[in-house]
């Protein structure tokens, strides 16, 4: 009696908390089970072993208001200092928060014909892929990739695949995948190059290249895993809307 005292009315809270995290994060099915039969003792565990390290995920959702601070200072103080430096320091901010159209208009005002590093042009790139436009990112990134070709550990290669996909080039995509994927393991990167496949009526090739993302789930650490579960999702998506053998 004390033990069920204690978890009502905590053990429907826990629950709910719980069920919440799992429609949010998606973790391993059996999860739902635990907290539906396990009830507040399940919920807890759950809440132990699952909800307690995301945690650690959330530390950019706790930087949103010392960045918004940041924003509203360098708006400021662009009109007495407009220069290069503050403007690109606002686009990186704006595209931290996925203001992706006004991280845009930053970067154009922070590059000019003098400008020689590849990051504001890169992330100029990120910022046009955020808002879809990926003719306005194709030079960006081919700029980077032409002169780095492993820039951002391989990324800038495998979103310039991507963009020529999304640009109806799809001899340049599937070349570009190729350099990229001999190296590069990230998941962004295979599920492209899997959804790019698959437009191309390719779904022997898509499935594989879908699988090797889930493939990564058994030996990841669990702190990786939570930051791929996004790709897994994606993955697992594909997968279903790919045409069986």
């Amino acid at each position: 009696m004390g033990l069920l005292s204690f978890f009502y009315p905590w053990g429907i809270i826990l629950q709910a908390v719980a069920i919440v995290h799992f429609i949010r994060r998606r973790p391993d099915t059996y999860w739902l089970w635990i907290i539906l039969i396990g009830g507040g003792l399940g919920s807890l565990v759950y809440i132990a072993i699952e909800v307690l390290p995301d945690l650690g995920l959330l530390r950019d959702s706790f930087k949103v208001f010392p960045r918004r601070k940041r924003i509203r200072e360098l708006q400021a103080a662009i009109l007495d200092n407009p220069s290069a430096g503050n403007y690109e320091e606002l686009a990186d901010l704006y595209l931290e928060d996925k203001k992706f159209a006004n991280a845009r208009q930053s970067y154009d005002k922070a590059i000019s014909s003098r400008t020689d590093s590849l990051d504001p042009f890169y992330r100029r790139g990120l910022a046009e892929i955020g808002m879809d436009d990926f003719t306005a990112a194709l030079p960006d990134l081919e700029r980077v990739v032409g002169r780095d070709p492993g820039y951002d550990f391989h990324r800038a290669a495998g979103l310039l695949a991507h963009v020529y996909a999304k640009t109806a080039q799809p001899d340049k995509a599937e070349a570009m995948f190729q350099q990229a994927t001999k190296i590069s393991t990230l998941s962004e990167t295979y599920h492209n190059y899997a959804s790019f496949l698959a437009s191309q009526g390719r779904s022997a090739e898509a499935r594989e290249w879908a699988q090797r993302i889930l493939a990564k789930k058994p030996t990841l650490p669990g702190y990786l895993r939570r930051r791929e579960r996004p790709w897994f999702r994606r993955a697992s998506s594909l997968l279903k809307q790919l045409p069986a053998n």
